[in-house]
């Protein structure tokens, strides 16, 4: 091989990651954050809050934030928090971290578990639980932005960070898109985030460019008949028969309609209608969920269901004046789309960090997540989302042994491994931002 290949090498090698002794450097900083972090893990835990009610929870991580020095914004679109951390010229990073829990009642048996009950808008009372990690995605974002403070003479630019509500119902992020996140602060060049997955291993992490999450919309259909005594249908228009032959109809959207290389789901959750077994309704109401990755999937996933339940409503001589109504929700949850470039970079740095053995190369799941609106605007920021692993490896192998697999997300009984999860976590990020932003 000529000078010149090697050279060109050298080149690409440095500037891609950080080097072994930086590696060192930020391995040592975030193992001293850690412990820190795993307490402040620990209060969260026991204080969950639901979604949109988050006040204390941002009470909290504003405290964090104004004690490293940065510019703080409270209940920004609600009660997200933003905070600015500028250090010279350079690229400007977002790091998001979700707060909301789920009304769970926890049943794990830490002697930190949450015995949380809170009301309801509905004035139902509920427990309350981070069942979906949120209170270690708060621990780790807080240990990273520490140690990317404690780190500073190591990079160059602008940290801008937001503690997001109601992640859980996906309204989070558009609000804080919406009040002008990126107009009132600095527009960033990268935006990264990660989410625990069980599935992995704490000590590893999941990445892969391309599809992470599914876009998310609901439809509601509502099918009208003709009511009336069960021992004369002849004389009714029954919805519920209607309603049946459009929920299998339905199954032949993904099945026939759709490129089978196109993931989507199309899933009726719920269906209500009647009130004894000897009357014919007048109406059956649908619920449904739709995924999917693609535009033009959705489009055409949402005019097949207004098409197929026209036509089941027509066959049993339903009036036009009576045709179902179909609403598809226009708030949505677009696809989690992880840039491929940012992804290779980031590949590279963690490598640097955890070794490669340990970078998981995962598949997209049909689960939503709202960081997707991040990459989704008119900014056209590049977005990444890491699956952080979890589990012991211990408690792994034992599980796999038995044939088991790990307590899911939302699960009463989820059981991550706090201090190793946490501290993996600070590392790649924190890495992977001085990877991003070094001098």
């Amino acid at each position: 091989m000529n000078s010149k290949f090697w050279l060109i090498f050298i080149v690409m090698t440095l500037s891609i990651g950080v080097n072994a002794q930086m590696a060192n450097k930020i391995r040592s900083e975030a193992k001293k954050q850690t412990e820190y972090s795993f307490e402040l893990c620990k209060y969260l835990h026991q204080n969950p809050e639901l979604s949109f009610h988050e006040f204390e929870t941002a009470k909290r991580l504003v405290k964090e934030l104004t004690e490293l020095g940065f510019e703080v914004s409270e209940n920004f679109g609600g009660n997200s928090v933003v905070g600015v951390f500028k250090n010279g010229e350079g690229p400007t990073v977002l790091l998001r971290t979700d707060m909301d829990a789920l009304p769970v009642e926890e049943k794990t048996g830490l002697k930190f578990a949450s015995t949380v009950k809170t009301e309801t808008e509905a004035g139902d009372e509920v427990s309350v639980m981070h069942a979906c990690g949120h209170d270690i995605h708060m621990s780790t974002w807080t240990g990273t932005v520490r140690t990317l403070v404690a780190l500073k003479n190591e990079w160059k630019g602008t940290l801008l960070v937001i503690a997001q509500q109601a992640e859980e119902c996906s309204g989070g992020a558009g609000e804080a898109i919406e009040a002008g996140l990126f107009a009132s602060f600095p527009t960033p060049d990268y935006a990264l985030a990660y989410h625990i997955n069980p599935e992995l291993e704490s000590g590893q992490i999941g990445l892969v460019g391309g599809p992470v999450f599914a876009g998310v919309k609901t439809a509601e259909i509502t099918v009208y008949g003709k009511g009336g005594h069960g021992a004369y249908p002849q004389k009714c228009i029954d919805p519920i028969v209607i309603a049946s032959r459009i929920v299998l109809d339905l199954q032949t959207i993904v099945s026939r309609e759709i490129n089978p290389l196109e993931p989507v789901v199309v899933t009726v959750g719920s269906i209500h209608g009647g009130t004894r077994p000897n009357i014919i309704p007048d109406e059956v109401k649908m619920e449904l969920t739709l995924r999917y990755y693609s535009d033009e999937a959705i489009e055409k996933v949402t005019a097949a269901i207004k098409r197929i339940s026209y036509s089941a409503a027509r066959t049993a001589g339903v009036a036009e004046d009576k045709l179902p109504l179909v609403y598809v929700s226009l708030v949505e949850t677009p696809p989690v789309l992880n840039n491929e470039k940012l992804s290779i970079k980031l590949k590279s740095t963690a490598s640097e960090l955890i070794g490669a053995e340990n970078i998981i190369k995962t598949s997209p799941e049909m689960v939503g997540e709202d960081f997707g609106k991040y990459g989704r605007t008119l900014e056209n920021i590049p977005i990444c989302l890491i699956w952080l692993g979890s589990t012991n490896p211990e408690l792994m192998k034992e599980l796999k042994a038995e044939g088991k697999k790990p307590f899911p997300l939302h699960s009463h009984k989820l059981n991550p491994d706090y201090e190793n999860t946490i501290e993996t976590g600070i590392t790649v990020m924190a890495g992977n931002v001085i990877g991003l932003m070094k001098k």
